[in-house]
């Protein structure tokens, strides 16, 4: 067995503004290629896909969300609250109890069922641009909150307010915006536990067949949500399916203008819609790493890894060790290669199934209308701390 402080480790800071795009790509897999270990400068990142689920689906680690809000001094207040209540936080028993009255709303099927309204909202923005267009204000911003509001059983007008809102709790999970914009986060899981409140009491009084009508009237042998459970799953749901797709699909139409073959492929074969969003998936994780902490000792791999080891899981290097070719190839099998992008084990991505029909219904109907794609200045990249987004990418088509 070897301590891992002995072990002689790469060292890399992921913590650099300025790291993303293909510098980003080439440092992580020049990294993974000198082994399956490196040092950060708070902890270790972990590089290959075996060994990132193994910790991703340990019950001796756990995300360490209250570390983080111990790490900056959050001790009270609405985002307090947020991070004590959040799923991702909470594990065991009160973990399996939320999964088990919630999933039935989470499945593939439950997805399906609200494609027609994403299309709806596709084509209402579409007829907004013509030959043209910024895309992610265009498309990938309004899209997925405009998609949420109407799942939640929220008035479209409010997706604005949302979308502001999911972009500032999700700056929970980025250390600079915790230093320099805390009151703004705070202020952002007030405005949003006000809304809510308001919101449960008028699918009390009318509920239909939206996200927070069921998890009202969810139920197992007797057992339902509190009102507090209620309010911060509904977050859950926010946080997780907004600034997520947005980035996701900024990113998927960043990938295909540079890569115009791809693109009158899924132009010509639409049938390979699904596996064009898997091949984004896998190439662009808009989560690039997942943070685990480790609650005991763990011994992986010969190596001694203490309790309190902090671990950040690459879904980007995982994502591709095992795919073969690394290129972007929308047509190329990648059996065997199982994405990390949404995580593994009990603290799977919730909303995956509506984020994949989100990718797809949006791709289905992109690609015949933008003949041609591509863009018209470099893309602006943003940081890959927390959510790697996209904060602007100009296309143009025929």
């Amino acid at each position: 067995m070897t301590a891992l402080d002995d072990l002689q480790l790469p060292e890399l800071d992921i913590s650099d503004p300025s790291l993303n795009g293909d510098r980003f790509h080439a440092l992580l897999a020049a990294t993974a290629a000198q082994g399956w270990l490196a040092r950060l400068p708070l902890g270790f990142l972990v590089l290959d896909r075996e060994a990132g689920d193994h910790f991703l689906r340990s019950r001796s680690a756990t995300f360490p969300g209250q570390m983080i809000a111990e790490l900056y001094g959050i001790e009270s207040g609405p985002l307090r609250e947020e991070i004590d209540r959040n799923v991702l936080h909470i594990d065991g028993d009160d973990h399996a109890r939320l999964r088990r009255l919630v999933n039935p709303f989470f499945t593939p099927r439950a997805a399906d069922r609200w494609r027609p309204v994403m299309r709806g909202f596709l084509e209402q923005l579409w007829a907004q641009v013509d030959g043209a267009c910024e895309l992610v204000e265009a498309f990938a911003k309004p899209y997925p909150s405009l998609t949420i509001a109407t799942v939640m059983g929220a008035p479209t007008s409010d997706a604005p307010r949302l979308h502001e809102w999911s972009n500032w709790i999700q700056r929970q999970f980025d250390g600079p915006s915790l230093e320099t914009q805390r009151d703004r986060i705070e202020q952002a899981c007030e405005e949003f536990y006000l809304w809510c409140g308001e919101l449960l009491a008028t699918r009390r009084g009318d509920p239909g067949d939206d996200l927070v009508s069921v998890l009202i009237a969810a139920e197992e042998q007797g057992d339902r949500l509190s009102d507090v459970e209620l309010v911060h799953l509904v977050l859950n749901v926010l946080i997780g399916g907004v600034d997520t797709t947005q980035a996701q699909l900024s990113h998927a139409m960043r990938l295909f203008a540079a890569h115009p073959d791809q693109w009158e492929l899924l132009r010509e074969r639409p049938e390979l819609v699904p596996q064009a969003v898997g091949e984004v998936l896998r190439h662009e994780p808009i989560t690039p790493f997942t943070a685990r902490l480790l609650t005991a000792d763990v011994t992986y791999r010969d190596v001694d890894l203490p309790a309190g080891t902090l671990l950040m899981i690459s879904a980007v290097t995982g994502n591709r060790d095992g795919a073969g070719d690394p290129a972007f190839d929308i047509t190329a099998d990648r059996t065997g290669a199982r994405l990390m992008t949404f995580g593994a084990g009990i603290h799977h991505c919730l909303g995956a199934p509506l984020a994949w029909a989100e990718l797809e219904e949006a791709l289905a109907f992109l690609a015949p209308r933008m003949p041609g794609l591509r863009t018209t200045a470099e893309p602006a990249l943003g940081t890959v701390q927390g959510i790697y987004g996209v904060d602007a990418l100009h296309l143009a088509w025929d």
